[in-house]
């Protein structure tokens, strides 16, 4: 299979992390300005099911609560956070009101995957929309939407075994940085597949990835990222 055709994306690491609270509206919209071609998010499900933007499964690091998230309504969360955690609906809604941009679903929690999924597809956006996680989280994903695209998240370099590709039909390997190089890029592009790189945040990580022909890489660091690619990119 040949090498699907693909425009370098730019991907915002929970938003604009160093500018507002990650995973948050203002963050996003940061993100956007700065010229991220998408911005990825977590999404966590309140105990009455409502997907959310979190990474943690608590509201401890980022919003002093120590609350499991699962142990809350989706009203409990908005009213201990002061409405800071977004639920997915809004932050599809500030994508499509932003006219620029995709959004990158992470999903920590693989139970989510389903409710993801129905919210994308509630809101008109998957176009808009694509999914990464581990394969837990993206057989879900594949299970819930044959269509949908997914970046598989790999840790390893062994590669993913042919029955695990057959059941998620990722379109992307997702790759910590540190594992990335010219020739495992090449052997993923050889078989059809595009290939992403995270959290890389200085200029040498993001200068030697661009080297490898990455197709994406995700950063806390936009605007770094940006600088380093041609204004069309």
């Amino acid at each position: 299979m040949g090498r699907m055709v693909t425009v370098f994306t730019a991907i915002a690491h929970r938003g604009d992390p160093y500018v507002h609270r990650e995973n948050t509206l203002p963050s996003i919209r940061s993100a956007l300005r700065a010229g991220a071609g998408a911005v990825e998010i977590d999404v966590r499900l309140t105990g009455d099911g409502v997907p959310v933007l979190l990474h943690d499964p608590t509201l401890g690091r980022l919003w002093g609560r120590e609350r499991a998230l699962a142990s809350l309504t989706a009203a409990e969360v908005r009213a201990l956070t002061g409405g800071g955690v977004p639920t997915l609906a809004e932050a599809l809604a500030e994508a499509t009101a932003a006219a620029r941009g995709r959004l990158f679903v992470d999903l920590p929690d693989p139970s989510a995957a389903a409710a993801a999924v129905a919210e994308v597809r509630a809101s008109g956006a998957a176009e808009r929309v694509y999914y990464c996680g581990g394969p837990a989280a993206m057989l879900n994903v594949r299970r819930a939407d044959a269509d949908a695209e997914i970046a598989l998240t790999w840790t390893s370099l062994a590669p993913p075994r042919p029955p695990l590709l057959a059941d998620v039909r990722p379109h992307w390997l997702n790759y910590r940085f540190g594992l990335v190089s010219e020739e495992l890029v090449a052997r993923h592009h050889a078989d059809g597949l595009l290939v992403s790189a995270w959290t890389a945040d200085t200029r040498r990580t993001m200068r030697r990835l661009l080297r490898a022909g990455v197709d994406s890489i995700t950063t806390n660091r936009i605007a770094t990222l940006r600088s380093l690619l041609p204004a069309s990119a």
